[in-house]
C-alpha cells in the first residue's frame, strides 16, 4: 500500500510514542502542516480503516499506529523497486551509488553484504 506524505506524517508522529490523544498529535501536526484538529481527526478515521492507525476509544490516549515503521518502509522499498526499476534490485543499488557518495565505512558494509549473500 502507498502513503500519501500527510499519511507518513501522522505515522512519524505515531511511531514515536506508544499512543496518542488527538490534542497531542494535533499539536504536533500544527506545527508541520498547520492542521485543524477535525483535519486530523479525519486523518485518523480513514487511516484506521485502512489499517494504518489503531483506535481504542476506551481509553484517554486512543491513537496508536497498527503498522510497525519497517513494515511501512519495506512496502515503499518495494513498490519503487517494481515501479522503477522493474524489479531489479542491482539497478537500483547502482542508481543510488552514482547519485550519491557513500562513506568507506558504508562501502564495506555493502561489500559485507553482498559476500554474506554469495552473489
Amino acid at each position: 500500500m502507498k502513503l500519501s506524505d500527510a499519511e507518513w506524517a501522522v505515522l512519524e508522529i505515531l511511531w514515536g510514542g506508544h499512543a496518542f490523544t488527538l490534542g497531542e498529535i494535533t499539536a504536533s501536526l500544527k506545527n508541520i502542516n498547520g492542521w485543524s484538529s477535525k483535519t486530523v481527526y479525519t486523518y485518523l478515521t480513514r487511516m484506521e480503516a485502512k489499517g494504518l492507525v489503531a483506535i481504542d476509544r476506551s481509553i484517554n490516549a486512543p491513537y496508536s499506529a497498527a503498522l510497525a515503521r519497517e513494515e511501512c518502509v519495506k512496502n515503499e522499498r518495494h513498490d519503487l523497486l517494481n515501479r522503477a526499476y522493474k524489479g531489479a534490485a542491482g539497478d537500483l543499488i547502482a542508481a543510488f551509488l552514482k547519485e550519491s557518495s557513500i562513506s568507506a565505512e558504508e562501502k564495506e558494509r555493502l561489500r559485507s553484504l553482498l559476500d554474506d549473500m554469495e552473489v
